[in-house]
């Protein structure tokens, strides 16, 4: 049964399609960090500096991608706002667009609690030679706090790409969605859905442990660099 499931996955054109779902996976993955990244990173750095009630507009955007469960916001954006708002989006830049909301609420808060975690005399150092509120960020703060930010920005990362596994629910045809067509038209057979699911799996461990192995090693370069 087990070879037969194998001849079914590598007969036709199955390999090639999950390669092509894994290839939607990594697109929505690549642009809602993209976009989740430059967000972010620009709140993050406007929350360092804030008090009251701006800092409890942050606060509020980020507990609401924080508590709210993916599923019902991808809901909302796909089925509930498009009607209300007379729009046809399609389903991958619905995904991309909350990831992207998602990995800038969960990013501005890594920002922010490590630019928040230098010394405050670093900062008023940096004032104190002259320098303006950009150039102490540019030069004193960020790169003091990239040691910080990196292996949470790698974590929240791979987050987002296990995370894709769910837009089979708004029909993106992403690899999980893929795999289910496959294994739906080969079910005679009970050794397919091992087989698939294996190789998906496989799919998701090269790519976050890959990206995992390349945050250890750019982390050890800049605290090298650091010493």
């Amino acid at each position: 049964m087990l070879t037969s499931a194998i001849n079914l996955i590598l007969a036709g054109t199955n390999i090639n399609r999950l390669i092509e779902g894994l290839g939607v996976t990594i697109e929505i993955s690549v642009l809602s960090i993209f976009f989740g990244t430059i967000l972010g990173g620009f709140l993050g750095l406007l929350w360092s500096n804030v008090t009251g009630a701006e800092r409890g507009f942050f606060r509020t955007y980020l507990e609401i991608f924080r508590i709210v469960p993916t599923i019902p916001l991808l809901f909302l954006f796909y089925y509930t706002f498009p009607r209300d708002l007379n729009l046809n989006l399609p389903a991958t830049t619905v995904s991309v667009l909350v990831f992207s909301l998602w990995f800038g609420a969960e990013f501005s808060d890594i920002v922010r609690a490590a630019v928040q975690s230098v010394a405050k005399g670093q900062k008023e150092s940096a004032y104190a030679i002259g320098l303006t509120t950009w150039q102490s960020y540019r030069y004193v703060l960020l790169p003091q706090s990239l040691v910080n930010i990196l292996p949470a920005y790698i974590n929240l990362s791979t987050r987002i790409i296990k995370t894709t596994s769910i837009l089979l629910l708004i029909s993106v045809t992403e690899v999980i969605t893929v795999g289910q067509q496959i294994i739906e038209a080969n079910s005679s057979n009970r050794a397919v859905p091992l087989i698939v699911y294996g190789l998906i799996a496989l799919f998701y461990f090269l790519i976050n442990g890959t990206l995992t192995w390349l945050s250890k090693k750019i982390e050890r370069k800049v605290v090298a660099n650091d010493r």
